[in-house]
């Protein structure tokens, strides 16, 4: 839908741009300082088409106040634009659209009434985030944190697959082999089935693992042979199972070495960005939390004062029990971290008061 004004074109002297952002078009709606609704355009997700759209709304007035409601990768080309153009650009979350919308008129949810809201929210509200273009340092650490969400999730499912595999094999062996390490996941590339552990043995299944520098050769050899001599049936779709616990195994070694090679790009990412002394200071933020903080929080993470983090670390340190919080754990405990960091270099990158 087009939405242009009627008649003779009167220029403003301030709008408000709100963008629904989409993966392949998004749609911007602009508001005056009525609320009033005077443009709106489905726009493709292509430089062409948003470079003609932002033209035709700065031509509305001689001040534009922009805001989207994603920042990420579908929104990334309109925001490069924009600030590119020197305009002011920003952050409606989608949380704050949600139960806007209960308040604006019409049934249903839409693209242009979503880009309205996000519009008239940036017209009303005042503790809007401002964004700032990324540099490739962020852009960089947002891709690789996400990277590693990913091959981590699917470790996770690997994982409990070999688990389900070896409860198919021999459930003793299944309970006594802690698939999360290495040494384990070495064996069972070779050595699946109770008959072939019981074959080769302790000593044989120890030389075995050590020419494959398996740490704790022989403690692993016993308890896996152990685990085999308390089986002696075979159960059903036994070769089928080892093969594809053997496939498992191998795969679950290569996701964690990935892993490995990934969490030492991101650390060597982390390690460049100002703050990052300042950030893993903080209690219970680590190197990994540290660069999900600025991939997420770009703007928060961007120090001014030197010596800041030093500051924070003795106020938070201090022997007083005040200012110790309590035990937290799981998730808490990260949202706890990012709200430490978040006091350390401010909203703004400010030392709090």
């Amino acid at each position: 839908m087009n939405t242009e004004p009627a008649g003779e074109r009167v220029e403003l002297t301030r709008v408000w741009a709100g963008a629904d952002i989409g993966r392949e078009h998004h749609h911007v709606a602009v508001v005056n300082g009525d609320g009033e609704r005077v443009f709106s355009r489905r726009v493709a997700n292509d430089e062409t088409a948003l470079l003609e759209t932002i033209g035709d709304v700065l031509g509305l007035a001689e001040e534009v106040t922009w805001a989207i409601d994603l920042h990420g990768s579908e929104s990334v080309r309109l925001l490069t634009l924009l600030l590119d153009h020197g305009q002011k650009v920003v952050y409606v979350p989608g949380m704050v659209v949600n139960r806007a919308a209960e308040g604006y008129r019409g049934a249903g949810r839409t693209d242009a009434k979503d880009a309205l809201i996000i519009a008239d929210q940036a017209r009303m509200r005042r503790d809007l985030t401002v964004l700032d273009g990324d540099d490739d340092l962020v852009v960089e650490l947002r891709m690789l944190v996400a990277r590693r969400k990913d091959l981590a999730a699917d470790r996770t499912r690997a994982v409990n697959r070999l688990h389900d595999q070896l409860l198919a094999i021999c459930p003793a062996l299944q309970r006594a082999l802690d698939l999360t390490t290495k040494g384990p996941l070495t064996l069972l590339t070779g050595f699946q089935t109770p008959t072939a552990l019981r074959a080769i043995g302790v000593g044989g299944l120890t030389t075995w693992l050590k020419d494959r520098k398996v740490r704790n050769a022989a403690a692993l050899a016993a308890k896996a042979v152990t685990a085999a001599q308390s089986q002696h049936t075979t159960l059903p779709a036994e070769r089928t199972a080892a093969l594809l616990a053997a496939q498992l195994a191998q795969g679950v070694t290569t996701l964690n070495e990935q892993l490995k090679d990934l969490d030492a790009l991101i650390e060597d990412r982390f390690r460049r960005h100002p703050s990052a002394e300042v950030i893993v200071s903080m209690p219970g933020i680590g190197v990994l939390l540290g660069a999900e903080f600025v991939a997420d929080h770009p703007s928060s993470a961007r120090p001014r004062l030197r010596g800041e983090g030093r500051r924070v670390l003795l106020h938070r340190s201090g022997c007083g029990g005040a200012l110790r919080p309590p035990p937290l754990h799981g998730h808490d405990r990260c949202l706890h971290g990012t709200a430490s960091v978040h006091r350390a270099v401010g909203p703004t990158g400010d030392r709090p008061d």
